[in-house]
């Protein structure tokens, strides 16, 4: 073969390899760096976690997070993680709100994607929540159809409007089933802290609740401790309580996860509100099987349940958010 021909030859397979699918798959990943105020197994964080490693798994990207960064911190990492070169930086920005917009400001070239109750800043800031209230709202009617003294108990982290809508939407569901429910509230808060909310789930159930909704961590130790049954929220723990945890309104982030890490790269990442990704529509949200308490939850519930779900679903039956701290109404 001659030497003209030979670098014809080379000149031709570094083309081919250039296109070629596999070869070039490792450049087009983005580099995503996610900021948390709280451990990954928090509930609210391991969905934006889960869904992050589960791109990572897939190959689209290459995943740094820092966990238990402390609201004084938070700037700085941000700073750091952007200063770094990463693309697409994710996290919660409840607490942190103007120091997060003002590194965002900073890094205009760098998109961002945050929990927030704000809105999207142009032209790189977008905002998401877990508008899970729909199922919530469905997990709610399971309760009242399983509470035998009309008595629940509702332990949350702090009165925001993240926490607040999804209280609502379950009460209001329990409430479709057994119109005379009577509710105990109290908000521990804190993001974290089981044992604080482990307490608070043993008053309600001294003061004759035998259902309660574990908004947060420790709660449903405290039902299953005293023999009560309990509602889980954002995640499915009834693998853990099975005995205990009736049903859950689960948060999938995948969704919201996928769309942005597409968007950037394509190089069309925008300010917007991911809010809706969060819905049942969008899958991004559904209320988990009641598995081992298939058999336990009234027919009659369960065809309501399926019922309001497939309305859901169509979008003949909407779930009122209301963003006001809920009240107790038990006496």
């Amino acid at each position: 073969m001659s030497a003209t021909r030979r670098q014809l030859v080379i000149l031709a397979a570094a083309a081919a390899a250039a296109v070629a699918p596999g070869l070039s798959f490792a450049q087009s990943k983005v580099k995503v760096a996610a900021v948390y105020t709280v451990p990954f197994e928090q509930q609210w964080v391991s969905r934006i976690h889960k869904a992050l490693k589960a791109a990572e798994a897939r190959g689209d990207i290459e995943y740094k997070a820092s966990e238990n960064v402390t609201n004084a911190d938070y700037e700085r990492v941000m700073r750091e993680y952007a200063t770094a070169g990463n693309q697409l930086i994710v996290g919660e920005a409840f607490a942190v709100e103007a120091a997060a917009r003002k590194v965002a400001k900073d890094f205009p070239k760098t998109s961002f994607l945050l929990g927030s109750s704000g809105k999207p800043q142009a032209p790189n800031f977008s905002v998401f929540d877990n508008y899970i209230q729909e199922p919530a709202y469905l997990s709610g009617m399971v309760a009242g159809g399983m509470s035998k003294s009309g008595k629940i108990g509702m332990v949350g982290g702090f009165p925001i409007p993240e926490v607040n809508r999804l209280m609502n939407a379950f009460m209001a569901g329990a409430k479709e089933i057994n119109p005379k429910a009577e509710f105990t509230v109290t908000f521990i808060n804190s993001w974290f802290d089981p044992p604080k909310a482990k307490e608070a789930a043993f008053a309600m159930v001294d003061k004759g609740a035998d259902v309660l909704y574990a908004e947060r961590f420790g709660v449903s130790d405290a039902a299953k401790e005293r023999k009560v049954l309990a509602i889980g929220n954002v995640i499915d723990t009834q693998p853990q309580y099975p005995d205990t945890v009736v049903a859950s309104a689960l948060w999938h982030m995948e969704p919201s996860i996928d769309r942005a890490i597409q968007l950037v790269k394509d190089g069309k990442f925008s300010a917007e509100d991911y809010g809706v990704y969060s819905t049942m529509k969008h899958k991004g949200a559904s209320l988990a099987p009641l598995g081992t308490f298939e058999k336990k939850v009234p027919a009659a519930v369960v065809a309501k349940v399926k019922a309001r779900e497939a309305e859901i679903l169509a979008g003949k039956f909407t779930v009122v958010v209301d963003d006001n701290a809920p009240k107790s109404s038990a006496k």
